[in-house]
């Protein structure tokens, strides 16, 4: 096999070597999922893309020499892993959500704890608040087993109150929690009980590194990955700024059902679903409220996958002169701009552009949002 993959879903296994490579890639600085398709894209492999990414980052305007993960961290990585019964479960390769594949950068790897045929049964995701009152974790629970008796995986976030309850009520139907963290640094400390309860008949799932402690910035990464494992998400309690609005906000945007169970005006933390639900979300009392909307949406064809993992290179795209650059970064600037409208305005075209942006990002001197918004940082 030349390239690293194929079409994503085909079956497809990497190597050992290309397992290894594709681990360099996603670990190195500057490179988040996205940065790392558009890279294999680019150059075919992960291999080619690691050998060019000095000179991108150099062309990008960078101060110092990005970090590239070097073969023997991620072969101790890999080591590891495997010694505590982790698998990592490559973009394309069987066993790999197939609801996650379809959404926009996808992680290229997963690192995977527990029975992986859970991750390609039908999923509904249940999240809340940490501060759960008792009816709500009754009710979370509720949900949790009937949806699981109906043949449902449960997804959450092994977080306190509602995402504990369901998966509290889900082991043995089967249960995925996504880990914020490393699967080494279980957050938070007091499940790591629960966290080996779950992956007796489920399992547990992280994009991060195995040692990695979860900050506050990753807890969205990971609400990305609870909205994109499932068909549909039922927000139980939460506050008027709570983190499972963000997951909720995430699966709209992913295509994903929206379900939120009404609360008392006077609980404020029912502030949050009943703002969902005039906002648009399904009202949902109990597990059959989503069945109803779930089970004709799981017979329908959800055609091609929406990401695909490049096979070969699409052949060297010209370099951007030093005009080209000069264009594109006076366009940019600390407020979000869309990719099209730099494209629109610079005059270059759509490839050019990209590059110029990937140079930018793997130099470190490039965000991006939601919405093909970029801005410098």
């Amino acid at each position: 096999m030349r390239g690293d993959g194929g079409q994503a879903g085909n079956g497809v296994r990497l190597s050992d070597e290309q397992r290894l490579d594709w681990l360099r890639l996603i670990r190195s600085d500057h490179v988040g999922p996205h940065t790392f398709h558009a890279l294999l894209a680019r150059f075919g492999s992960a291999r080619a893309a690691l050998e060019a990414l000095p000179g991108l980052a150099r062309r990008g305007g960078a101060t110092g020499a990005a970090r590239i993960c070097t073969r023997e961290t991620a072969a101790a990585e890999l080591k590891a892993a495997r010694a505590n019964g982790i698998a990592f479960i490559a973009l394309g390769e069987p066993g790999y959500p197939p609801r996650l594949r379809m959404t926009d950068d996808p992680p290229p790897l997963l690192a995977v704890r527990g029975n992986i045929d859970v991750l390609t049964r039908p999923a509904v995701a249940i999240v809340g608040a940490r501060n759960a009152s008792a009816a709500g974790a009754k009710l979370a629970m509720r949900f949790a087993r009937d949806l699981g008796s109906a043949g449902y995986v449960v997804v959450s976030g092994l977080a306190r109150g509602i995402d504990a309850a369901a998966h509290r009520a889900s082991l043995a139907a089967g249960t995925i929690a996504v880990l914020a963290g490393g699967h080494d640094r279980v957050y938070p400390p007091e499940h790591t009980g629960l966290l080996d309860a779950i992956i007796e008949h489920g399992a547990a799932i992280s994009e991060m590194p195995l040692t990695w402690e979860p900050r506050a910035h990753d807890f969205p990464r990971r609400n990305r990955l609870v909205s994109g494992l499932a068909v549909g998400v039922v927000v139980v309690e939460a506050a008027r700024r709570s983190g499972s609005l963000i997951t909720a906000r995430l699966a709209g945007e992913q295509g994903r059902e929206v379900f939120a169970v009404p609360g008392s005006p006077l609980d404020p933390r029912a502030d949050g679903t009943n703002g969902l639900i005039k906002q648009g979300a399904i009202p949902a009392t109990e597990a059959a409220d989503v069945i109803a909307v779930l089970e004709p949406i799981l017979g329908r064809s959800f055609g091609p996958p929406a990401h695909e993992v490049a096979a070969e290179p699409a052949g060297p795209a010209p370099a951007p002169g030093d005009d080209e650059r000069s264009r594109v970064l006076a366009l940019l600037g600390p407020a979000p701009a869309t990719i099209d409208d730099i494209v629109r305005l610079s005059q270059a075209t759509p490839a050019c552009v990209r590059t110029i942006l990937l140079e930018l990002e793997i130099a470190g001197r490039l965000e991006r949002h939601g919405g093909s918004l970029v801005s410098l940082v």
